[in-house]
C-alpha cells in the first residue's frame, strides 16, 4: 500500500472549503519608520487579508535594542491607506494602559477608519513595559484580578457607560467619553486568554476569544502537533461559555500562529491543511505573522503572496461579519 500524500503533496484545492469559511489575519510589527511601514500596510490589505493587527508595547523582548514605534499611532496612519481590512491591537494590555486613556483614543481610532476597529486586550506578562514604568512583578492571580477589571471598564467606557470606580486597580470620576466609535452599538473586544479565569472573561465579554497558544506548552510546536493541545483549549473554552451562560455560537474563535503554533506559512499547502484542521475544531479566523528576514517570523514574502493569490482570493463568499455584542452576561 502506497503512503498517504506529505502535505506539500496534497491536492491545493482539497481545503478550499475550510479556507472560505475562515477569516484571515496578519499581524504586522510595529518595528519599522511610517516611510516604509504605509506599503506593507497598503499590501497586506491588497493581499485580501480581513484584518491586520500590531502589537501594543513600550519595547518588545525579541527587539528590544531596536525601533519600536506605537500601536495606535501606527494604526491611526494605516486606517488612512487602507478602506477596507480591520485594524486592531494585538493586544493592548493594563500593563501601561489605563482604561480611560485607552478608551478615548480607541474610539477616535475608530472614527478615523470608519468604524474598521478591534479592540484588542491582553492580561500583559512581566516584562519590558512595566519595568519602563517602575511597576512591581505581580503574580499571575493578580494580573488575572487587574485584567478582569480592565475588559470590565474598557468594555463600559466604550458602550458610552458613565462610570465611577474604585477598584483594586483602577478608579475613575464621571468617566464618560463622547463620541464611543463608529460602530454600534461599540467597538466589537477580542480578548486573549489561555485558562479558565481568562477564557470565563472572554466569555462574557468579547466578540471573538484569542489565543497564540499556552506558555505551559514549552518549545513551539508545528501546527499538526498543537492540534490536541489547541483542542484542550476549546474544550475548556466550551465550559467557559456553559459557565457564563454565553451561546458558544456567537463567540469568535482566532488563533495567532507564529511564536508556539509553527509552520502555516511555510507553502500554500501547509496554509491550507492548517486552515482545514482549525476549522475542523471550530476556529473562525486564522492570523499569521508579516514575514521578516531574521527572527522572530522569520519568512518569505514571495509565499505569503502566494497563499493570498491560491487561499485568499479564491474565496467565494465575503467574510462573515464580526459577532453581535451579546450584551450583559452573568
Amino acid at each position: 500500500m502506497s503512503a498517504p500524500p506529505r502535505p506539500a503533496d496534497r491536492p491545493r484545492t482539497a481545503t478550499a472549503p475550510a479556507a472560505g469559511r475562515l477569516r484571515h489575519g496578519v499581524v504586522l510589527l510595529p518595528e519599522h519608520p511610517w516611510s516604509r511601514a504605509a506599503a506593507l500596510w497598503a499590501h497586506a490589505e491588497r493581499l485580501g487579508f480581513d484584518h491586520a493587527w500590531t502589537y501594543d508595547h513600550l519595547r518588545w523582548r525579541f527587539l528590544h535594542a531596536q525601533d519600536w514605534y506605537g500601536a495606535v499611532p501606527t494604526l491611526a496612519a494605516a486606517a488612512t491607506v487602507t478602506s477596507r481590512i480591520r485594524l486592531g491591537t494585538l493586544v493592548a494590555s493594563p500593563a501601561y494602559r489605563h482604561p480611560v486613556t485607552l478608551a478615548k483614543e480607541l474610539a477616535t481610532l475608530d472614527d478615523i477608519s470608519g468604524g474598521r476597529l478591534i479592540c484588542g486586550l491582553g492580561a500583559g506578562g512581566g516584562g519590558y513595559d512595566e519595568e519602563m514604568l517602575g511597576g512591581p512583578p505581580l503574580t499571575p492571580a493578580q494580573r488575572a484580578e487587574r485584567f478582569e477589571e480592565f475588559v470590565t471598564l474598557t468594555k463600559a467606557l466604550l458602550r458610552g457607560d458613565g462610570h465611577e470606580a474604585r477598584g483594586r486597580w483602577f478608579a475613575t470620576h464621571r468617566a464618560r467619553l463622547r463620541p464611543t466609535g463608529a460602530q454600534r452599538p461599540r467597538i466589537p473586544l477580542a480578548v486573549a486568554a489561555t485558562g479558565p479565569r481568562g477564557m470565563r472573561l472572554a466569555a462574557r465579554h468579547a466578540e471573538t476569544w484569542v489565543t497564540a497558544g499556552a506558555p505551559g506548552w514549552g518549545e513551539p510546536r508545528r501546527f499538526d502537533a498543537a492540534l490536541p493541545l489547541l483542542r484542550r483549549q476549546t474544550e475548556e473554552l466550551a465550559r467557559a461559555c456553559a459557565d457564563t451562560s454565553r451561546d458558544p455560537a456567537s463567540l469568535r474563535r482566532m488563533l495567532v500562529t507564529g511564536a508556539m503554533v509553527t509552520g502555516v506559512t511555510d507553502s500554500v499547502a501547509a496554509y491550507q491543511d492548517a486552515c482545514a484542521m482549525v476549522a475542523e475544531l471550530g476556529f473562525t479566523d486564522l492570523v499569521v505573522h508579516w514575514p521578516r528576514d531574521t527572527f522572530p517570523y522569520r519568512g518569505r514574502l514571495d509565499v505569503l503572496e502566494d497563499i493570498a493569490a491560491e487561499v485568499l482570493a479564491s474565496r467565494t463568499a465575503p467574510a462573515p461579519p464580526a459577532a453581535p455584542d451579546p450584551g450583559p452576561l452573568p
